[in-house]
């Protein structure tokens, strides 16, 4: 017989606490010190239904598989659970205001628009999240910017009527060098989660990166995969290797192609946006004797278990574990390029993170600049895949990283802006922007096809110039219009 709504609401203090989550009671009563997010959140959902707060934070089977079988109490009558009248804040009505005014898609010409729209629309904890670089978010910026000191010196008369852009990846043909790179906590921006990225991944021919902190299961995103659609698998390692085994394996039988080992996590930045946000959201107080420090973040919540104690020993018995190809994911300088050949993985990503780790870490793209030259002295440029996340915003980009010598580019929160300002079209036209951007920029450099590039076409002087701070572009930011909506040109 269903558990009723009353039976579940006496059990709401630290001593018996239950909670509901999709439809079904469970005790978690013991979990609460071994609760990453602290015990307050939980307490806070103490005899109700917490499904609302769980669902964008953790995947649907978390509970299946990490809290014992005896402390699943089985179904709810949902009918006898009181529903609490939340009263809507100032805040989320000025919110709800903006979204009715949101430009319709067809306005979006760029992938700097989506974030904009995504800025204005999204719960301020979920922008918080996807948005915060480590500490004065310098690297954040200078990923982008760093683009920006790469000039071209584009051919000229030569035959670009056919443009060709395909190429491989770890083997795999895709329509457009660049991948969806992993990203943490989809349902944070859409309810949907990361299957809307499978989806777009799958309609565009591009591969995509499925996160360990995924809100949608392994499973879940393999499974909305169609046919021979290729995805990947990030991995952040667990002080428990057999965990780690059994993850890596499962990947294995279920198709991954890839298996990208992330390097430049041993701890989790402090990304303070993120922190603050938490903290007001939750309300936790550190001083109050709370054992688990809860104001930190949605990312470290959920990422106690990454351990730390990770070296270049481990590289053999990855490799002892499964047959994918192996990627080391987080590589910031060319000595530990060199020694990713020399222990025979079949790729590195130059990457910092998005800027999330290490403040003052040099671009993935600066890092290209210098890794290149050295292999080719070597004669090693083709032992080795090189990939490069971090900053990319348009075609230009891609193309600076492929004339450098890269196989391709990972692009994670362009996407997630796209799905949670514009849900599954929004990610769609913005895979379609660059694949027009990427036509029109290989036809003014002179390219017909991606082998053509190469780093003559490119002026990487000014890559080593430093500044923490960009003069500003009075005249660009007087005349460039700004992207206004429907309802906002009706007022005009």
């Amino acid at each position: 017989m269903p558990l009723t709504g009353e039976e579940i609401a006496k059990h709401n203090s630290r001593e018996s606490c239950w909670v509901i989550v999709h439809g079904k009671a469970y005790d978690v009563t013991e979990f609460l010190p071994e609760h990453p997010g602290g015990p307050k959140i939980i307490l806070k959902y103490a005899g109700k239904d917490a499904t609302e707060e769980y669902e964008p934070i953790h995947p649907p089977d978390t509970l299946d598989k990490y809290l014992d079988k005896s402390k699943h109490l089985g179904v709810v009558d949902m009918k006898t659970v009181e529903k609490e009248e939340k009263e809507e804040s100032p805040e989320e009505i000025e919110r709800q205001q903006r979204i009715e005014r949101m430009p319709i898609l067809e306005q979006c010409y760029n992938l700097m628009d989506f974030e904009a729209v995504a800025r204005g629309v999204m719960k301020k904890t979920a922008w918080a999240y996807y948005s915060s670089g480590a500490d004065d978010e310098i690297t954040m910026r200078e990923n982008h910017t760093a683009f920006h000191k790469i000039w071209f010196r584009p051919r000229i008369l030569v035959d670009v009527e056919k443009v060709d852009f395909t190429t491989t990846m770890l083997g795999t043909k895709v329509d457009i060098p660049f991948y969806v790179t992993a990203t943490a906590l989809g349902k944070l921006g859409n309810p949907e989660g990361e299957v809307v990225l499978t989806r777009a991944a799958k309609k565009h021919n591009v591969v995509q990166m499925i996160p360990t902190l995924a809100s949608c299961s392994f499973d879940e995103i393999m499974d909305a995969a169609e046919g021979d659609q290729v995805q990947w698998m990030q991995l952040y390692v667990n002080k428990d290797r057999e965990i780690t085994k059994k993850i890596v394996q499962h990947a294995e039988k279920r198709g991954c192609k890839g298996l990208f080992i992330t390097v430049d996590a041993p701890q989790l930045g402090r990304r303070e946006k993120d922190m603050r946000s938490k903290f007001t959201d939750t309300g936790s107080n550190v001083q109050a004797g709370s054992t688990t420090d809860n104001s930190q973040g949605a990312a470290r919540a959920i990422s106690t278990f990454i351990d730390p104690g990770l070296s270049w020993k481990d590289i053999p018995w990855f490799q002892s574990i499964t047959k994918m190809p192996i990627i080391l994911k987080g590589v910031q300088r060319v000595e530990d390029v060199i020694r990713a050949i020399e222990s025979g993985v079949q790729g590195v990503v130059l990457s910092n993170h998005g800027g999330r780790q290490l403040d003052f870490a040099r671009s993935g793209i600066e890092v290209l600049a210098e890794v290149m030259p050295v292999l080719r002295e070597r004669g090693w440029e083709n032992r080795i895949e090189i990939f490069v996340d971090g900053g990319v915003r348009r075609a230009t980009d891609i193309i600076k990283a492929l004339c450098l010598g890269a196989k391709g580019v990972g692009i994670g929160r362009p996407f997630l802006y796209a799905m949670s300002a514009y849900g599954q079209p929004g990610v769609d036209r913005a895979m379609q922007l660059l694949k027009d951007e990427m036509e029109m920029n290989m036809r003014l450099i002179g390219c017909s096809n991606v082998d053509q590039l190469n780093p003559t076409l490119v002026d990487t002087r000014g890559l080593n110039m430093h500044t923490t701070s960009v003069p500003s572009d009075t005249l660009g930011m007087s005349v460039y219009d700004p992207l206004v909506s429907p309802k906002e040109k009706a007022k005009l």
